[in-house]
């Protein structure tokens, strides 16, 4: 935690934020017992606090604005996942915040993002509720205290969960918001205590500023290294297996969500820490994020027993339970979070329809088809309304984040796997054996035996056939996985009812990429289904 000196120094009178009681730095664990003692968070048997982030347990994709200026007019891909925001009107929501949190005690952080120092973003964070700005302690990356004595913050995080907007006179949806400035550099929050809004706020930010001033490549994945240098980046969508597949005790870890590819082939994270789903987590399967869970770590909307036992299979609260915690806390970790020599690219998808195979090799069409695509698919019980498995696509494996459109960050991708030679995999963590409610899960221990085949290259001499509806490259064997969970018809009892839904996934494929044609390439139109 900085020293009084540096406290008395801070002042938030230019944010607007009037006679605050300042709380400036403070350390996690000063924070995890101000939580408790305010009655706004319990601690876990673990030593992990838990909180309850109140109506809102998840990201609210049509709450997330951006203000449409002379920065941003011509170069954001506005629509439903962008969607424009008056400057005028954000002055005036940004003035009724701050009066808000005007005479209130306050949580400020000062924080960066970018581990390369070449792109190092400076960070102020100012909270509401000390358990968020343990939040950012975890999820940025933390200064020392010679960084702090001459802190000059380039974007500001305005956090105000308690502070509801007035759709009618503010311009917003409903009473909570998301809203990125790019003239004034701010991020502006409130109505929702979902800590996600937080980091991914910044990383969309950075999401725009790396291609467009810095030209890097921007990536909603998770990336580890191996002992002999090589790093490997994984792709996925919430749910696929990300942070579990990049914690490999056999691999340090980069970072689990977001990072930059530079010019000079070095891959750096964006993060300070890790944010991790805890749906049915157990120390058998991913001991690595179960062991994170201990003091400085925070548990959210978790259901536990009078002993502080967390029941990680209780999705009472929600299906998105989550926990955040530092890097540190994960023993097996790259430092500086920055890696070398990318070498194998991982697209990682839940196929809830049994229809991909579990790898395949990807070419370079194929690759850039299936990042604009960014497919999984959605399980009955992960939404309201789902019932049946529903195919779900998001741009780049993280459209709410892009505000560029996704060919700008699929012919980056594209030039820099051509010029690195990095060999493409799709992972496909899903169903096998038929879809969702007939097959069974893909077991982890296979997804892992393969993804560790094709990092140390042996899975380069092997035979390869191509799937017949969707064209892709599958190994016919692979040490420790069957040679039967290779190929996806064989898991079926009935093939017909196979092809049938294997075309009728394609045709989904299909029909959501026509809203890219336009933009696409012959090599990328031919990467897609082929019939």
């Amino acid at each position: 935690m900085a020293d009084n000196d540096t406290k008395n120094m801070i002042t938030l009178e230019q944010y607007g934020i009037k006679n605050a009681k300042i709380q400036y730095n403070l350390s996690s664990d000063e924070l995890h017992d101000v939580t408790i003692a305010k009655e706004q968070g319990v601690e876990s048997a673990s030593g992990a606090l838990a909180v309850n982030t109140g109506e809102f347990t998840g990201r609210s994709p049509m709450d997330r604005f951006i203000v449409k200026d002379a920065i941003t007019e011509d170069k954001i891909w506005w629509g439903n996942i962008n969607i424009p925001f008056d400057s005028d009107k954000f002055q005036k929501l940004y003035d009724k915040v701050t009066a808000y949190l005007s005479d209130k005690e306050v949580f400020v952080r000062d924080s960066y993002a970018c581990a390369d120092e070449d792109y190092k973003l400076n960070i102020r964070v100012i909270n509401e509720y000390p358990w968020s700005n343990m939040f950012a302690h975890n999820m940025f990356l933390r200064p020392t205290e010679a960084e702090l004595e001459n802190f000059t913050p380039e974007w500001t995080v305005v956090n105000a969960p308690g502070f509801m907007a007035d759709p009618a006179v503010d311009g917003t949806r409903q009473h909570n918001f998301a809203i990125l400035d790019f003239t004034r550099k701010i991020a502006l929050i409130g109505g929702t205590g979902y800590t996600g809004e937080i980091k991914k706020g910044i990383f969309s930010a950075l999401n725009f500023i790396l291609p467009v001033d810095k030209n890097t490549l921007p990536m909603h994945c998770s990336a580890n290294v191996g002992e002999n240098g090589e790093t490997a980046i994984f792709f996925g969508l919430s749910g696929t297996g990300k942070t579990t597949l990049s914690c490999d005790p056999k691999r340090k870890l980069i970072g689990d969500d977001e990072h930059g590819w530079t010019n000079e082939n070095t891959v750096f994270n964006f993060e300070g820490g890790c944010y991790a789903k805890v749906i049915d987590l157990s120390g058998e399967k991913e001991p690595e994020i179960y062991n994170a869970i201990k003091r400085g770590a925070i548990l959210e909307n978790v259901i536990m027993d009078a002993e502080g036992n967390v029941d990680f299979e209780d999705t009472s609260i929600t299906q998105n339970t989550r926990v955040s915690y530092p890097i540190y806390h994960i023993d097996n970790i790259q430092t500086p979070s920055i890696g070398k020599n990318p070498k194998n690219i991982f697209f990682l998808t839940a196929d809830a329809f049994g229809v991909l195979p579990p790898i395949s090799k990807l070419t370079p069409g194929q690759a850039a088809y299936h990042f604009i695509s960014g497919y999984t698919a959605k399980v009955a019980g992960t939404e309201a309304g789902i019932n049946e498995p529903l195919p779900s696509f998001s741009a780049c494996f993280g459209a709410p984040f892009m505000p560029l459109h996704p060919t700008k960050y699929a012919e980056m991708l594209s030039s820099k796997m051509k010029e690195a030679g990095v060999n493409v995999w799709l992972i496909n963590t899903g169903w096998t054996g038929g879809a969702y409610g007939t097959g069974s899960r893909m077991k982890l221990k296979y997804t892992r035996a393969m993804i560790t085949q094709a990092l140390e290259g042996h899975l380069d001499d092997v035979e390869f056939v191509q799937h017949p509806i969707f064209g892709l490259s599958m190994p016919t064997t692979c040490e420790n996985v069957p040679d039967e969970v290779l190929n996806p018809k064989g898991t079926w009892s009935d093939a017909a009812a196979y092809d049938a839904k294997a075309n009728e996934l394609a045709s989904s494929f299909k029909k959501n990429f026509a809203q890219f044609e336009d933009y696409a390439n012959e090599e990328i139109m031919n990467g897609g289904p082929i019939v």
